[in-house]
């Protein structure tokens, strides 16, 4: 039987497994994993400028595709930069198999150059890990961690691969099934609880369905339409949710929680029944757990047993997949009489609706409301801050569009790799990345990968030269003590002593220009349509929009520290 190395095998198996683009960063432990990439065209390897990068690129690759993320990084410095990008995945429940290389076997444990225990490290934030110590085991376990990462709920699962194993010499045959004592996850629904479920659903006054990313994840969107549509009860959704019935749909109210719109807020303080799908309940959507929806039974379904009860009691769990259980729900639900109960709702819309002040000048809202006229088709990934919570609450999503971020972990420096990621495997579809100041610098450097891959990716930074978030708080609890903040300053610049403040640095669109990328400065309201317009003109570099936004821009509503979801601060 012919011999190959585990070299050869590992790239065999990436193209067994349909891999089409790889992620990666050489090194010491990987050199001769790249070698064998080098020898073949089918796979494309793409070289970012930093590991933390190219963990959100192929994370942004896997959610907008469908597909696995696949990433390749050398050991030591090279496997501990993959690990915010592996909690931000696991967190969010992204498919991606990370390959780490290792020193050889007999040094592991000696404290050798570039060592470290990766799996150790990351079994907390990993859905599996293992260090491969037998070349014959190989094949096996790299079949097992695509099969692992993809099925149930999805996760981030690392391979380790000492160099030595990987020379070694052994079979070429790869597995062509998987079968993991243990490991059997359950998809199916359980029909005699979703008809409790349903027949729940069809006895309440004041239902609601609460749409986590969970139904994104499935791509039940479709599907979950049809039902919102037929029994005519209205619809909320977690940030993460968002699209999981298109935003301007008339039953659908808006996103819950700290920053979610007051009538969402409001309906599932009052709702009698709560069907939640997808969503683990985390405490950026609850407020208080004791008063969460106090006067509501809940049904939840979601594929992670572990997930149901943890944080809420509920009613009625059902375990399965997102798609599989609407797919079965579409066979028993009925029209509800909800026309008393959308009034209320419309009430409360036409109370508070969700709005920003209106500026003379440039808000947000008139950027994203720009971006909601000139894109019908889009991927819109965003960093992690006030301008994630203002794309959130604005963007219009439809069947064309998505939204993607960090939602879980809330990453800064998740936006720009992000928009790479997904314009790689969606290189017909605009994609635009709206960050900040702060979050855009983390992982700046990925001008360099853009540019080298041609990639158009539109990149709005909000630049209000603050962090901005946190400044939110520190105005609102913290008597305006804006310590560490002011991205123009030093940590605790303070204007009473008499210094003037530095001029903003980096001089954004400068820099883009330096790494061959277009920029442009936006100042004004009447600017920002001829901004966008210019920035479609480039097809094969990105562009940096740079949009000069005021300090004090909040973003309202916002639930207390500590409050319920009824104690929302409106303004201020």
């Amino acid at each position: 039987m012919r011999q190959i190395s585990g070299n050869k095998l590992l790239v065999k198996a990436l193209k067994e497994e349909g891999v089409d683009t790889l992620f990666g960063y050489p090194g010491a432990c990987t050199i001769d994993i790249s070698d064998e990439l080098y020898k073949q065209d089918d796979i494309r390897v793409i070289l970012p400028r930093h590991e933390q990068a190219l963990v959100h690129e192929a994370d942004a690759y896997a959610r907008t595709t469908g597909k696995v993320g696949v990433c390749l990084v050398t050991s030591g410095p090279g496997a501990t930069n993959l690990v915010t990008g592996l909690a931000t995945a696991n967190y969010d429940s992204v498919p991606l198999v990370c390959f780490t290389g290792q020193v050889a076997r007999h040094l592991i444990g000696n404290d050798a150059f570039q060592e470290v225990d990766i799996v150790g490290i990351t079994r907390s934030i990993t859905k599996y890990g293992v260090t491969v110590r037998n070349r014959e085991d190989l094949g096996r376990i790299i079949k097992e961690a695509f099969y692992i990462a993809r099925t149930g709920k999805p996760g981030p699962v690392l391979i380790d691969l000492p160099k030595d194993v990987m020379a070694e010499l052994g079979s070429a045959e790869y597995p062509s099934e998987v079968n993991i004592r243990g490991y059997k996850p359950n998809t199916n629904v359980h029909i005699g609880q979703l008809k409790k479920a349903i027949k729940m659903l069809n006895k309440a006054e004041r239902p609601l369905f609460l749409a986590g990313g969970g139904v994104n994840i499935a791509r039940a969107n479709d599907i979950f339409t049809k039902i919102v549509e037929k029994t005519n009860i209205p619809v909320i959704t977690t940030v993460m949710g968002r699209g999981a019935i298109p935003t301007n749909h008339p039953l659908y109210i808006g996103n819950l929680g700290m920053h979610g719109a007051y009538a969402a807020n409001m309906a599932v303080s009052e709702c009698d029944l709560l069907f939640s799908i997808g969503t683990r309940f985390n405490d950026r959507i609850t407020g208080k757990l004791h008063a969460f929806a106090p006067k509501a039974q809940i049904v939840h379904i979601d594929i992670d047993t572990a997930a149901i009860s943890r944080n809420i009691h509920v009613d009625i769990p059902i375990v399965a997949d997102a798609r599989e259980a609407v797919l079965k729900m579409q066979e028993y639900v009925e029209p509800c009489h909800t026309e008393k109960w959308l009034g209320q709702v419309n009430a409360w819309q036409a109370e508070h609706p969700l709005m920003m002040k209106k500026h003379a000048e440039m808000g947000p809202k008139d950027i994203i409301d720009e971006i909601n006229r000139q894109f019908d088709e889009a991927i819109v990934v965003t960093d992690v801050g006030q301008h994630q919570m203002f794309a959130a609450q604005y963007v219009e999503i439809t069947e064309k569009k998505q939204i993607i971020m960090s939602g879980g972990l809330g990453t800064m420096g998740y936006g720009f790799p992000g928009a790479v990621g997904a314009k790689l495997g969606n290189p017909d579809t605009p994609v635009i990345a709206i960050s900040g100041d702060g979050g855009m610098q983390m992982n700046i450097q990925e001008f360099a990968t853009a540019v080298l891959e041609e990639l158009p990716v539109i990149l709005c930074v909000f630049n209000n030269t603050y962090l901005g978030m946190v400044r939110q708080w520190q105005k609102l609890f913290y008597g305006k003590r804006y310590g560490m903040t002011n991205l123009r300053s030093g940590a605790l610049f303070r204007r009473t002593e008499g210094k003037e403040m530095p001029e903003y640095t980096p001089d954004f669109v400068k820099l883009a220009e330096s790494y061959g990328a277009k920029g442009i400065r936006v100042t004004k309201k009447d600017e920002i349509a001829g901004a966008f317009e210019e920035a479609k003109k480039n097809t094969k570099v990105p562009t940096l929009i740079e949009f000069i936004i005021d300090p004090e821009e909040m973003v309202y509503p916002m639930i207390q520290p500590d409050g319920t979801l009824e104690e929302m601060i409106m303004d201020c």
